[in-house]
């Protein structure tokens, strides 16, 4: 598990804004926590709404970038805390580019 894949991922509930049962993440945790032992994974979630590709922060992503079944975007603003087990299937590692048009997502939103 590395910074910057795209990950199927399984929510145990769902409730108010949270996101559905299945759906695709991507890591945004340091590689440093990935390769611990902490049993948690910090990740952005990944949706088809292509209007939120608007939003201030937010990254659209093609179908040969992502590897998923169609254009998506990474919703910069809702970041998860997961437990590694939710990660369910491995899909892909997002290219160079899309990784750097993420960080600049979170710097905007966490104002960093």
């Amino acid at each position: 598990m590395q910074r910057g894949e795209v990950w199927w991922a399984t929510s145990p509930d769902a409730a108010g804004s949270s996101p559905g049962l299945r759906r695709p993440v991507v890591i945004i945790q340091a590689n440093s926590f990935n390769d611990s032992r902490i049993g948690t994974v910090i990740v952005a979630v990944i949706t088809s709404n292509l209007a939120l590709a608007a939003a201030p922060g937010n990254v659209r992503v093609t179908k040969s970038d992502s590897g998923l079944p169609q254009v998506s975007v990474i919703n910069i603003s809702q970041l998860l805390t997961l437990d590694r087990r939710l990660l369910a299937k491995r899909v892909k590692l997002l290219p160079t580019q899309v990784v750097q048009a993420l960080n600049a997502g979170l710097h905007l939103v966490l104002a960093l």
